[in-house]
């Protein structure tokens, strides 16, 4: 019989994963599985509260247990050392994501701001950088072989920063919610 009490969404450049955590509150059994894959088990623990880490691909990541009274328990997810909320909010600030469908193929793009790379479907992909008029655009071929262009252009606003658009087949692609 499963305990799975925690299931967490985690958005990385190489995709979202899903961290999912059962814990036996008799035995102290912990097992945590990312993208269905077993990639920890401890049975039997005495000690029912604590932290467990683990990697998330190269990213660091630890799951809490705290008491919450009786035999409750409450669970959280740090990546990278930060809550999974500020985690997620930082990573909003320093990576754009878009989900489009290109000649029926589903494809992730992410740009990473502060290194510029741009990862497809989990791979990252070979970028050439060309100055324009109002910024900068940075091609890149789909697996489908369909040529885009992230555009990037100042805000001229200090604190929007530079606006990253991505154009595929002249269309502008609305980044994703995730």
């Amino acid at each position: 019989m499963a305990d799975i009490v925690a299931v967490w969404e985690v958005s990385l450049s190489d995709g979202v994963h899903k961290v999912e955590f059962e814990h036996g509150t008799t035995s102290g059994m912990r097992i945590i599985r990312i993208d269905n894959k077993e990639i920890l088990r401890r049975n039997w623990m005495f000690k029912l509260v604590g932290r467990e880490h683990f990697q998330i691909g190269k990213v660091k990541a630890s799951i809490n247990i705290d008491a919450s009274g009786g035999f409750s328990y409450e669970y959280s997810l740090e990546v990278n050392g930060k809550a999974l909320k500020k985690f997620k909010e930082q990573r909003k600030k320093s990576a754009r994501v878009w989900t489009p469908v290109v000649d029926g193929h589903e494809f992730r793009i992410v740009l990473e701001k502060d290194s510029m790379d741009v990862w497809c479907n989990g791979q990252i992909v070979e970028t050439a950088g060309v100055f324009v008029d109002d910024g900068s655009e940075t091609h890149f071929t789909l697996s489908s072989g369909v040529a885009c262009y992230i555009k990037n252009v100042s805000s001229g606003k200090k604190k929007e920063g530079i606006i990253h658009s991505l154009v595929i087949n002249d269309n502008e692609i609305p980044e994703a919610v995730e």
